[in-house]
């Protein structure tokens, strides 16, 4: 990677904000988190950061001619080679701003799409990212960087000077990407009979989901003993991990840790990891785990029940919120959020790392998966063994009768339950 080999690609951070437009996030988070993407890339040092205000963007280099000036000569000034630009940039805009500067230039899509290509070790995310990339790089095959050489692997969309235009033509790309997308149907199809298979362990599934950098990692091997990579960074978690964990009663329930989610995610990559994400689809329970202490916590809330909207989940799944960070808190501030948690059981205040408030979250998570059972009476012909044994094995039965027609089970079960019973 980038940094490893050769010196580390000195970066500069822009932020455009558009007079007019309503965003969900305030400039100046949108440009600490964009310095946080930038940071979450190895072989990146961010030489410096800017908000850039624009009144009204230009279709050839998205800045005014004189805003275009101003920023060479800081650029120059900082040593600059790359620019990351966070949000969306047209393939002429970017030629044109390449050539004015004599720089790099990466927009919000590219640089994410970096960084996920970096953190994928699953063959699924590897594929799924790849996929993306060619679709992202399809649209900018009008670049020409003469004056560039090519130094590294990776997606080709990073690299100070001396990197060279991919040979490639849209022929090439489209057949890549057939060939792309017919190894992904191979690896999903893996893939749903490892489902497959899951839906007849008998335990619930409890998805963990979040923005990005709100600690669900950390919280996933607090619970497991695991050794998933949490640190405090971007997209640290990328392909989905999953745990058994025990819970006060005795019974065991998956644990599963998914992909950060983000403001402003890349179409391409919303739709490349709907597969990774439809484990999230298939839970019994889901704990949305916040960054409390975060300035912008109610913003990411949002964007995090837009893209679970935008998912397609279930609204008969229900969601806990799980309130994390509290020790980063003032304690009157950390008092106040506590006296509002105790009114709502829904809230759960914790810190992942101390391990405040773990014993009564989990407490909540049994309480919550027992809440969704409902009874019913089924009858299995003497010769379905493998149906009952699963029913005893899950610990669902209340009851059971010999009758002429075969056996009664009285069964206390979640819908969830019900179809992996009736799926056997």
């Amino acid at each position: 990677m980038i940094g490893h080999e050769t010196a580390p690609t000195r970066a500069f951070v822009i932020h455009p904000e558009f007079k007019g437009e309503e965003a969900r996030h305030a400039p100046l988070y949108a440009l600490a988190e964009a310095v946080s993407l930038a940071h979450a890339l190895p072989g990146l040092d961010v030489v410096g950061e800017q908000l850039v205000r624009i009144a009204t963007p230009q279709p050839k280099t998205l800045f005014g001619s004189g805003k275009v000036e101003e920023l060479k000569a800081t650029l120059a000034a900082a040593e600059a080679e790359l620019v990351l630009i966070d949000g969306p940039v047209s393939p002429k805009q970017q030629r044109n701003l390449e050539k004015a500067w004599d720089v790099k230039i990466l927009d919000r899509t590219g640089l994410i799409l970096e960084i996920f290509s970096d953190r994928a070790r699953t063959r699924e995310g590897v594929l799924q990212v790849e996929l993306a990339a060619l679709g992202y790089q399809r649209t900018r095959l009008v670049r020409a960087w003469t004056h560039l050489e090519r130094q590294r692997g990776g997606l080709g969309f990073v690299g100070g000077p001396g990197e060279t235009q991919i040979e490639a033509d849209r022929r090439a790309i489209d057949d890549q990407m057939v060939r792309l997308r017919r190894q992904l149907e191979k690896v999903v199809k893996t893939r749903e009979l490892h489902r497959a298979s899951r839906a007849k362990v008998p335990f619930p599934i409890v998805a963990l989901v979040g923005y990005t950098n709100a600690g669900k990692s950390t919280l996933f091997n607090r619970l497991t003993g695991a050794d998933v990579l949490a640190k405090d960074m971007l997209f640290a978690t990328l392909d989905p991990t999953m745990r058994r964990v025990k819970l006060e009663t005795g019974a065991e329930v998956i644990l599963s840790d998914t992909v950060g989610f983000i403001s402003d995610l890349p179409t391409q990559l919303v739709a490349a990891f709907r597969a990774t994400l439809e484990e999230v689809l298939e839970a019994d329970l889901v704990l949305h785990v916040r960054d409390i202490s975060h300035p912008e916590t109610r913003e990411q809330k949002a964007d995090v029940e837009d893209i679970l909207t935008d998912l397609g989940l279930s609204e008969d799944v229900p969601v806990l919120e799980v309130w994390n960070k509290i020790d980063l808190l003032p304690q009157e501030e950390e008092a106040r959020l506590l006296t509002a948690a105790d009114r709502d059981p829904k809230i759960l205040p914790i810190s992942a790392i101390t391990g405040a408030g773990l014993d009564a979250m989990l407490t909540e998570v049994t309480r919550a998966l027992d809440a969704e059972r409902r009874r019913e009476t089924v009858v299995l012909p003497y010769s379905d063994g493998k149906r009952r044994a699963w029913a005893f094995k899950e610990g669902i039965v209340q009851a059971e009768r010999q009758t002429e027609d075969g056996v009664e089970l009285d069964l206390l079960w979640t819908a969830r339950q019900a179809e992996r019973f009736w799926a056997l």
